[in-house]
């Protein structure tokens, strides 16, 4: 997948408050599909699609463990969408001292 792939499948997959609570239980631990399920509104099979749109965009895999298939946070992909987002940061923290520069001008020539 190309960078802008990445960003794209990520910033999609986190568009949905479902599968962020989903990510926010994962990085507690793996966990099953059941128990992912259980404290959500939604039935095992919408659980299930949730998972496999953040396993497209390489959030979550799932591995084997005797029965259990746990399901796993897999985090690279938001770190991709952390630095992207860190250039903006960068952009409105300058803006923001831009305006303070310039409200300090006009609160001196109030004196």
């Amino acid at each position: 997948m190309v960078a802008s792939d990445t960003l794209d499948a990520t910033f999609a997959a986190l568009a949905d408050p479902t599968r962020r609570a989903i990510l926010a239980r994962l990085a507690n631990g793996d966990a099953t599909v059941t128990e992912l399920a259980e404290p959500l509104t939604i039935s095992q099979p919408a659980v299930s699609k949730h998972l496999r749109v953040l396993e497209r965009a390489g959030l979550v895999s799932r591995g084997r463990d005797a029965q259990r298939r746990p399901c796993r946070l897999e985090a690279e992909p938001l770190r991709a969408a952390t630095d992207w987002l860190a250039d903006y940061r960068n952009y409105w923290e300058a803006s923001y001292q831009r305006l303070d520069g310039l409200l300090d001008e006009l609160r001196g020539g109030e004196s």
